[in-house]
């Protein structure tokens, strides 16, 4: 296989949503599942966000553990998997936790809407940033371009658009899905998978590996897809 093996992990309400209609990163997780992140989190190579995730929320995608980075470390891995961003346009503070906290590596795959400026900047602060001639980042190549930098193995947190696209494309080897006892609502909350969204007869089909029920309610969910 060219590309790393996937797996998109998401925390989401019971109707579905993975954040709240304000788009602020509303908690989802419990402290369980936020254990249980931690650990894939440790499990990985990389770990992959998509614009508004990186924009709006700039995750620090490390390791909270620190027995699980020196585990790591003992590996012969670096403390922390490797930062990976997806954007058309990059539209992130340099300031952001994604690039300043935790030693990692840090990737952003982009295109040529994002200005010289912004992509000179990152370079200068160690970023890898990988600038492609088009309106949209080809994440067929990017997929090849991971595999290629050492990450065997991807961690896809979000959000629904990158989340969506990328099992469109057959990208993506299993979905894990905690499931939290509330309800968001709203008609423009983001979901798992947002993106335009496909037909009936285009459905992904998965298949259901593992169900986990916990005490404090949350159940956790795993499909691999065919």
């Amino acid at each position: 296989m060219n590309r790393p093996y996937t797996f998109i992990n998401v925390a989401m309400t019971a109707d579905g949503k993975i954040d709240t209609f304000e788009r602020k990163g509303s908690a989802i997780s419990s402290a369980k599942d936020k254990v249980r992140v931690d650990e894939l989190r440790a499990s990985v190579d990389g770990i992959l966000v998509g614009g508004k995730t990186l924009s709006g929320e700039g995750p620090k995608l490390t390791v909270k553990n620190e027995a699980l980075r020196q585990n790591r470390i003992q590996q012969g891995r670096s403390e922390n998997p490797t930062k990976i961003g997806v954007a058309s346009n990059i539209n992130i503070s340099l300031d952001s936790d994604f690039i300043k906290v935790g030693p990692t590596k840090v990737v952003i795959f982009t295109t040529s809407q994002t200005s010289i400026q912004q992509v000179e900047k990152l370079r200068e602060l160690g970023v890898e940033v990988y600038v492609e001639d088009s309106s949209q980042v080809d994440l067929m190549k990017m997929m090849q371009i991971l595999k290629k930098i050492g990450v065997d193995t991807l961690m896809v947190e979000g959000g629904g658009t990158i989340n969506f696209e990328l099992m469109r494309l057959g990208l993506v080897d299993e979905l894990m899905i905690y499931v939290a006892p509330m309800i968001f609502g709203g008609a423009n909350a983001p979901t798992l998978a947002d993106g335009t969204g496909l037909t009936r007869e285009q459905a992904l089909e998965m298949k259901l590996t593992h169900v986990e029920t916990w005490e404090d309610g949350g159940t956790v969910f795993r499909y691999k897809f065919f």
